[in-house]
């Protein structure tokens, strides 16, 4: 690709980031460009994102219903997975999904409940109230 052709579409992240492109100058020699995105990238990153949404929305859904705790919502809020969330807790992966669970939640101390909180970089208010406003 030339310099000249490299693509600046719009995307979510053109204010926030360029991505460096590999390209042939005016000589024929390889350079480099900045490029805010092109539409295929665009599409994916914004069905990416629709998933996260889904995704909180599903957490949120479930923690107000009484099947999960808020720590299922707040680990994909923060788009955490067991294993990070492990690792900044130091609790096992299945002592954390036995925290998910409702019942489980309700009987941590205010010591376990600090570890989430830091983890999830939020109050223990915060952690405890479902309430999402």
């Amino acid at each position: 690709m030339k310099k000249s052709e490299v693509p600046q579409d719009k995307s979510a992240l053109e204010h926030f980031t360029r991505e460096v492109c590999y390209v042939k100058n005016e000589e024929g020699q390889y350079d480099t460009a900045l490029s805010t995105g092109w539409e295929t990238k665009k599409v994916a990153l914004d069905q990416a994102w629709e998933e996260i949404d889904r995704r909180i929305n599903d957490a949120k859904e479930q923690v107000l219903k009484g099947e999960a705790s808020p720590i299922l919502y707040f680990m994909e809020l923060k788009l955490m997975d067991l294993s990070v969330l492990a690792g900044y807790t130091k609790f096992w992966k299945w002592q954390i999904k036995k925290h998910m669970k409702p019942a489980a939640f309700a009987k941590l101390s205010e010591a376990q409940l600090k570890r989430y909180a830091n983890a999830f970089d939020i109050s223990v208010a915060e952690l405890t109230n479902t309430t999402f406003k």
